[in-house]
């Protein structure tokens, strides 16, 4: 049989279990501390659950946030003490929000960012809210948002790119307005081949330099402006077959310096 805890106020997830509170505390552990302790919580489920309604559209359903504000409920009738004189609202709401708030940090951010950062986003965030509500027209600037929510601007940037970092995509993503079938991991990048060019370029210039001129000349007019052997004999007024001569001579020259340089 259920002990009766509480008689309600107008308010309905605000009942009065004073008395049910003082016995608690005098019951030991058993089949009737456990009854009674059952009771007060379900009485003050709708008040938790009103709590748990604030943090709604936050990417949390609000199923999973009525849980977790249960168990936080919980903790709250466990922790009370009606010796303090406090009345147990006051002491489970903000027992209740931390709970809440706590869920949000541990399991609901995709990537991991400092708690500090996590305050400057929820400052950021509800700053943005006061003035969407206050300011018509353009979006706030960095600086409105900042004086509103009370940081410095580079911690209003750095809340604001947190806010991103609450939720990921996959790279499987079909991107909007695209190709259909065109993904996230399509705008990747690869290595760029070009990168290897540069080191060997690097690499052989001062070697090149020691070269005598024709042969540098030579291989500039090959590799760098692409001309043909026949165009580069002719420019010399010599034959096709010297110039391969000398581009190979001279490319395995630097070749052999350069793998002694590595040695």
């Amino acid at each position: 049989m259920r002990t009766h805890t509480s008689t309600h106020h107008p308010h309905d997830d605000a009942p009065d279990t004073r008395a049910a509170f003082d016995r608690l505390v005098t019951l030991p552990e058993g089949p009737e501390r456990e009854t009674l302790r059952e009771d007060l919580v379900h009485a003050w489920l709708p008040m938790a659950q009103r709590v748990a309604g604030r943090f709604r559209n936050r990417g949390e359903s609000l199923e999973d946030l009525r849980q977790v504000a249960a168990l936080g409920l919980v903790k709250a009738v466990d922790r009370y003490d009606p010796g303090r004189g406090h009345a147990f609202v006051s002491f489970a709401v903000p027992t209740i929000t931390g709970e809440v708030k706590r869920h949000f940090r541990d399991h609901m951010w995709a990537l991991h960012v400092p708690r500090r950062v996590q305050d400057q986003r929820n400052r950021v965030r509800a700053a943005q809210q006061q003035l969407a509500r206050t300011v018509s027209g353009a979006s706030p600037t960095v600086a409105e948002i900042a004086a509103e929510a009370g940081l410095t601007p580079e911690e209003a940037k750095a809340g604001l790119e947190a806010i991103g970092s609450f939720s990921t995509l996959s790279l499987d993503v079909e991107l909007t307005g695209g190709e259909r079938g065109y993904t996230m991991v399509d705008t990747l990048g690869s290595p760029d081949p070009a990168l290897d060019v540069v080191i060997d370029r690097e690499a052989v210039k001062p070697r090149l330099r020691q070269l005598p001129e024709r042969e540098r000349e030579i291989l500039y007019m090959r590799f760098f402006r692409d001309m043909t052997q026949s165009s580069i004999a002719e420019e010399f007024g010599i034959s096709q077959m010297h110039v391969s001569r000398l581009i190979n001579l001279s490319c395995d020259r630097l070749r052999r310096e350069i793998m002694q340089d590595a040695a």
